[in-house]
């Protein structure tokens, strides 16, 4: 009977043990930093997180060019181009002119472009205009060409914009090739985007998607150091590439934006140009609203599809109502994609935060750790917020019935757009 009360008495000193262990456990977890607790997510769905990588943010198409054309200049082995569209225009006619320097100076020179992309912008890449580039030494390739009946995979179209060059320098954001991002558009203005350039381990995540959507499209297999070399430190900032791949990460980067935004403890500050948000990220903002994070979000006076400027005018107001703040840039059409945490940690990539981003499209995001990076991105914003006006209940009821009516339209067809 001794040994018997002895046993029980260790029993329950073990369960306590466990308890107590569980509760400082949870309170832990509970006081973790935001950029600690996103990262742990990170790595419980085994994306990398690389270190010592360096990043500059690129604040619009003129500083993207400038910075891309000069690497461009000093390729050495090879150039990795994927892009929704390359317009055919006067940009994009200097970019295949330097391309074809470097393909003749005997650096590889691969580019891809997304079929739907390509016949979506009014200046096209035809026919003719591929097998010229193609004449030049530079292999192109449409990423799933539309057939007819026009339903091959039609819903997931190849959104990214990457470049790799010599495995070294990596490029993504929003920004595409074409005339209208540096001289914006007529009816709407100037169009404001950003991107990224960034040196490190993290390029070789860009470099895999590339040649992993190369090989899907043409067969052949690209390996060897020469792709993916080693890589020195080239700055502070800690980096997780993000890649929506349907059939593959299909709910990658929509799970990362609501574990980035449940992660918040203090602020969320973010741009992104088609915000009619899937009902997942709506409730993670919410929920930091009623948690008393402060909420502030950048969307556009005009866009360059129809019914979008009235559904995000809609899902920010039904935002606003909830308490954040809601900034209505007025210079253009703000077409960049981005999202800055606590002052901890931001992404900067292609994906927006609409259906078609979230559930159908090829997409790949940076998720930046760094509070020097992250203080940039955040000047970036400001500088936004100083060109936008903040969205009211007054000045939203002022806007027409029939904009209200076309905002409750879009936001019933939410799940498409």
């Amino acid at each position: 009977m001794k040994n018997y009360n002895l046993i029980v008495l260790s029993l329950l000193a073990t369960s306590l043990l466990a308890s107590c262990s569980s509760f400082v456990a949870i309170e832990r977890a509970n006081h973790a930093s935001s950029d600690s607790a996103f990262a742990s997510y990170l790595r419980s769905e085994n994306i990398p997180i690389t270190h010592n990588n360096g990043l500059k943010i690129l604040n619009g198409a003129h500083a993207k060019f400038e910075a891309l054309f000069e690497d461009v200049r000093r390729a050495k082995h090879h150039i990795h181009l994927e892009y929704f569209n390359f317009r055919n225009d006067s940009i994009n006619e200097v970019f295949i002119s330097l391309l074809e320097q470097k393909a003749k100076e005997g650096v590889e020179v691969r580019a891809m472009f997304d079929a739907f992309g390509n016949m979506s912008n009014d200046r096209p890449l035809k026919k003719k205009h591929i097998e010229a580039i193609r004449a030049k030494g530079i292999s192109v390739v449409k990423f799933d060409p539309i057939k007819f009946p026009w339903i091959n995979n039609v819903l997931s179209r190849d959104h990214r914009k990457i470049v790799v060059i010599d495995g070294c320098i990596g490029y993504t954001g929003g920004i595409n090739v074409a005339d209208y991002y540096l001289q914006g558009l007529k009816g709407i203005g100037e169009w404001r985007d950003m991107h990224s350039r960034v040196e490190g381990a993290a390029v070789n995540e860009l470099q895999k998607i590339f040649l992993d959507m190369w090989y899907g499209e043409t067969g052949e297999i690209i390996v060897g150091k020469e792709y993916y070399p080693e890589h020195k430190a080239a700055g502070s900032a800690d980096i997780a590439v993000v890649d929506r791949w349907p059939g593959r990460t299909p709910e990658s980067i929509r799970h990362a934006y609501v574990n980035a935004i449940n992660a918040a403890k203090d602020s969320i500050v973010l741009i992104n140009p088609y915000f009619m948000p899937t009902s997942s990220i709506r409730k993670a903002l919410k929920k930091a609203l009623k948690d008393g994070v402060k909420v502030s979000i950048v969307i556009s006076e005009k866009g360059d599809i129809p019914m979008t400027p009235e559904g995000t005018w809609r899902a920010g107001y039904k935002l606003m109502k909830k308490g954040a703040d809601v900034y209505v840039y007025t210079e253009g059409f703000n077409h960049s994609k981005v999202m800055s945490i606590d002052g901890k940690f931001c992404t900067i990539g292609s994906a927006n935060l609409n259906s078609r981003s979230m559930r159908y499209d090829y997409e790949t995001n940076l998720f930046v750790f760094g509070k020097e990076d992250t203080d940039e991105l955040n000047r970036c914003i400001e500088l936004d917020k100083k060109k936008s006006y903040l969205m009211t209940k007054d000045n939203y009821k002022r806007r027409s019935w029939w904009k209200r009516f076309t905002g409750w339209v879009a936001s019933l067809v939410t799940p498409f757009m």
